[in-house]
């Protein structure tokens, strides 16, 4: 079996896995509702479990549906195909870690903010750039820098408006390394 084949089939278990788990703390409560228990407080996911959240295909008004769109009418995302980041070259920083651009659509007023914990294992938080310029509502570029790979539980915040997922993290050169003759 080639690393490739390796990979796809790897990637492809922790996404099956991963979908039963049922991961995704999208807050639709109008403002004011009492907050429900949150994600952070559930029990981790088993080691080699990744509880990744399956894009719901919702969008802001008037955007089109890629299929991988995400949100609740306050917030949106769109996700990595199955919600598997694979980073390879410059998206892997000299430290290790990975940096990936993420977009987000704000439909409620006022400046964004992004947290991200790993959930299978300790690692430091994940550091979100945003920046400015982008008028309070509407359309907001981030660039979010995961210190490693992994499973990893994101949270978009604008004022009372949260949308929260859960995505896995991989490197591609891991998987697939440069020296390796592509298949034909």
């Amino acid at each position: 079996m080639t690393v490739r084949a390796l990979f796809l089939a790897l990637a492809a278990a922790l996404v099956v896995a991963g979908c039963s788990a049922g991961s995704d703390d999208t807050d639709t409560r109008p403002a004011g509702e009492t907050e429900s228990p949150s994600l952070a407080s559930a029990a981790p996911p088993r080691p080699g479990i990744c509880p990744l959240t399956l894009p719901n295909e919702r969008t802001p008004h008037g955007q089109a549906n890629a299929g991988m769109n995400h949100g609740n009418g306050r917030l949106w995302t769109t996700m990595w195909p199955h919600n598997v980041l694979i980073a390879s070259g410059s998206y892997i920083l000299p430290d290790g870690s990975v940096w990936m651009k993420w977009p987000w659509w704000r439909s409620v007023r006022g400046r964004l903010s992004v947290t991200g914990r790993r959930l299978d294992a300790d690692a430091p938080a994940l550091t979100a750039d945003i920046p400015s310029g982008y008028g309070n509502r509407g359309f907001q570029p981030s660039g979010l820098t995961f210190p490693t790979e992994g499973c990893w539980r994101i949270t978009g915040a604008v004022g009372d408006a949260r949308l929260t997922f859960v995505t896995l993290v991989l490197k591609a050169e891991r998987y697939w390394p440069k020296a390796e003759p592509a298949e034909p």
